[in-house]
């Protein structure tokens, strides 16, 4: 799994180089992003975008296919596991396991594919939205695990308790 996700990686960022290398720049090339990403150079292209806008969502579209299906097949694997479970409590813990997971995945995933997988065409929500997959979701990460930790709940509950 690994030597595929690097290979598509790989073959997944070189066609998209290739794309934005052949076109031609004109023009103040200052990107209105926070990092330099290929939808906001695509927008400071001096040519009509529309064919290498058109193959970049196919691009991503592919790969977030294929990512999103590994997800899907992984979790119907999974499901099937738990259900084999026989007792209750651990039929919980594995499902919480599994929601705090598709959380975490939802907020990566759901960023990515409303910058990803549409035209270059910028609208207003781009940076909030580049803030919550860069900044915000990643920060979540460790927070959404945490409150799974029974110990971690009970500090919470107390600090909350004090606070009120």
């Amino acid at each position: 799994m690994v030597a595929a996700t690097w290979a598509i990686s790989f073959v997944h960022s070189n066609i998209q180089t290739t794309l934005t290398m052949g076109l031609p720049f004109c023009g103040p090339n200052t990107i209105k992003s926070f990092f330099c990403d290929i939808p906001p150079l695509i927008r400071l292209a001096c040519t009509d975008t529309t064919m290498i806008d058109a193959m970049i969502v196919a691009n991503s579209g592919i790969v977030s296919l294929g990512c999103f299906l590994s997800v899907l097949i992984s979790y119907i694997g999974i499901g099937k596991a738990i259900f084999k479970i026989k007792t209750v409590e651990g039929r919980r813990k594995a499902f919480s396991t599994c929601i705090s997971h598709l959380t975490v995945v939802t907020f990566f995933f759901g960023p990515c594919v409303f910058i990803y997988m549409r035209p270059s065409k910028s609208f207003e929500a781009d940076e909030v939205v580049m803030v919550f997959y860069t900044i915000i979701a990643p920060m979540l990460n460790p927070v959404i695990y945490t409150l799974r930790n029974e110990e971690m709940k009970n500090a919470m509950k107390k600090l909350w308790g004090r606070r009120i």
